[in-house]
């Protein structure tokens, strides 16, 4: 439990729902920011540049990583870059709220080196079956896309030791709830 006010990485493998979850307690805690990262990935079907992501060239991204402009960033699934502004988190976080960092695991692994007081929380499938379930629910990737996304997931999930606190993503509810209770809203 925190007093409310830092920084919160929500970290976890692909399809284990952290856009749901974090989605659906902003909708809840107007008072929560959450990072919006910048990629190199072209933008999903309804996804709104400087809301859902800053969607940026490669040119761009080089830009921001030789001006020391992102907290952290990474190269994931092999294919895409992602990272996080500094400036708008070291913004939102004096400004007292608290901030969420929605990121995978090498990201958050970055943001421990370079903001330790940073609240680290890997959200969990429920099982391996319920996580490939998900990630092929979404129908946003080609076979060859989901498995390479599951090796990562395979990855990613043998790291949640590494984390202050392991959520498990039964349901957006209890894991909302848990959430709450963790950065005390």
């Amino acid at each position: 439990m925190t007093d409310g006010v830092g920084a919160f990485v929500i970290s976890g493998p692909t399809a284990v729902g952290k856009g749901t979850v974090v989605t659906a307690l902003k909708a809840r805690y107007p008072n929560v920011r959450v990072s919006v990262s910048v990629t190199t990935r072209p933008p999903r079907p309804g996804e709104v540049d400087g809301v859902h992501y800053w969607f940026v060239d490669d040119a761009e991204f080089d830009e921001l990583i030789a001006g020391g402009n992102l907290l952290e960033w990474a190269m994931v699934h092999g294919t895409h870059r992602y990272g996080t502004p500094r400036r708008a988190v070291l913004e939102s976080l004096a400004a007292g709220h608290p901030t969420i960092l929605e990121i995978d695991l090498q990201g958050a692994r970055q943001v421990r080196r370079s903001m330790p007081e940073a609240y680290q929380v890997f959200l969990a499938p429920p099982s391996w079956d319920e996580l490939v379930r998900r990630l092929r629910g979404r129908g946003t990737e080609d076979e060859e896309q989901m498995a390479t996304r599951l090796r990562t997931a395979r990855q990613e999930l043998a790291a949640a030791a590494e984390f202050d606190k392991v959520v498990p993503n039964i349901t957006v509810e209890q894991a909302i709830a848990e959430l709450v209770d963790l950065i005390g809203l």
